[in-house]
């Protein structure tokens, strides 16, 4: 079993930033991508930016040029630093690790939990 974890959310004023951190509880044997989405109650999931064990990075237009998206798959971390933030963009803010867990495991999609960021004055 493996936990994915999220952390940095928080109550952020419009035009601020907010760096949000994800890690896994256990080593993967190999990630493919790890991937950031957002969700606000009562709406689909929303996804907001990626990137592979390339380095290849992935962005929702939405927050082209406001977020970057970064991490190490070898490392199963995962960063993503938003600015310019918008008070539309409160939302559940969650990391998810494509990969497998181990050498005999099939290739699966982890999620964690998701981190609470709010954009409010």
């Amino acid at each position: 079993q493996v936990e994915i974890m999220e952390s940095g959310g928080g109550l952020v004023q419009p035009g601020g930033s907010l760096k949000l951190s994800c890690s896994a509880s256990t080593l993967f044997f190999g990630v493919q991508t790890m991937a950031w989405y957002r969700q606000v109650p009562g709406q689909e999931r929303e996804f907001v930016a990626s990137f592979n064990h390339f380095g290849e990075t992935d962005y929702a237009d939405s927050v082209k040029g406001r977020f970057t998206v970064s991490g190490d798959t070898l490392k199963n971390t995962a960063t993503l630093e938003m600015g310019s933030l918008k008070p539309k963009e409160t939302a559940s803010y969650s990391c998810n690790v494509d990969g497998r867990l181990t050498e005999s495991a099939g290739r699966k999609t982890y999620w964690g939990k998701g981190t609470l960021v709010t954009v409010a004055s």
